[in-house]
């Protein structure tokens, strides 16, 4: 970063970019309402928007891959209960869900992950279930059955790797999902809280001066539009590449 992006400069309020006129290179992004350099708390919240995207994935994918391979393995009363309380954190209004339990809970990072994780393990799940289904008729299962494994060993030795390609593309296209999540929350001040940088916050605070400074609002917004982009890009890449079907053609 090429300045701490918690420190002020109150004679350099709302300077603009370095290709309008007023702006300079020692601040190529400009700086905002109390002259913090933008393209340090820019850096600054691209570390926090990816440390909450990749924490959320992880244990989403983590409870969703559990549920799914217990309810897709064991089927009967097992798979019956786990899908109707999958269903209903499946159909509750995504945003809005976590935008109350982020208040209940109270603003923060630790809250914010936890508030996105709650919802976020029922899609891996549902999806998940499917491929067990698929999976566990293969032969190879049913030789290990045969031979005695035990239900832990067949569930993660046999099936998992199985379905750990499609778990992998679910998690890189939800990241996008959740870094929306994740600067929704925070442009609503229910997520990280200032001075820290993010996103979120740095479009809300800069909506305020979008008329004399319009920078403030416009980099972080393109950023978080690059950032999902990217990630969106990435996982319909990995679900080309993983995919045996496709790599026949």
């Amino acid at each position: 970063m090429p300045h701490d992006p918690f420190e002020s400069n109150l004679k350099l309020v709302l300077m603009p970019p370095f290709f309008q006129e007023g702006g300079s290179l020692e601040y190529p992004l400009g700086t905002d309402y109390i002259g913090r350099c933008v393209l340090s708390r820019l850096i600054t919240g691209a570390s926090v928007s990816l440390q909450v995207g990749f924490v959320v994935v992880i244990i989403a994918a983590f409870i969703g891959a559990m549920v799914g391979l217990l309810s897709g393995y064991f089927g009967g009363w097992a798979d019956t209960v786990l899908m109707r309380i999958t269903d209903i954190f499946f159909c509750m209004p995504a945003l809005l869900f976590i935008i109350v339990l982020a208040a209940i809970l109270g603003p923060g990072r630790n809250n914010m992950i936890i508030a996105l994780a709650v919802l976020g393990w029922a899609g891996y799940a549902r999806i998940l279930r499917g491929e067990v289904l698929r999976v566990k008729e293969g032969d190879f299962v049913q030789l290990a059955k045969v031979a005695g494994s035990s239900s832990a060993r067949i569930m993660f030795r046999h099936i998992f790797p199985n379905i750990t390609n499609t778990l992998v593309v679910i998690a890189t296209l939800q990241l996008g999902n959740i870094i929306i999540a994740e600067a929704s929350l925070s442009f609503l001040g229910l997520g990280i809280q200032p001075p820290m940088a993010a996103w979120g916050s740095m479009c809300s605070m800069g909506r305020t001066y979008i008329r004399v400074a319009w920078w403030l609002s416009t980099f972080p917004g393109l950023a978080i539009f690059l950032v999902v982009m990217s990630a969106n890009f990435l996982g319909d890449w990995l679900r080309v590449r993983l995919d045996p079907k496709f790599r026949q053609l």
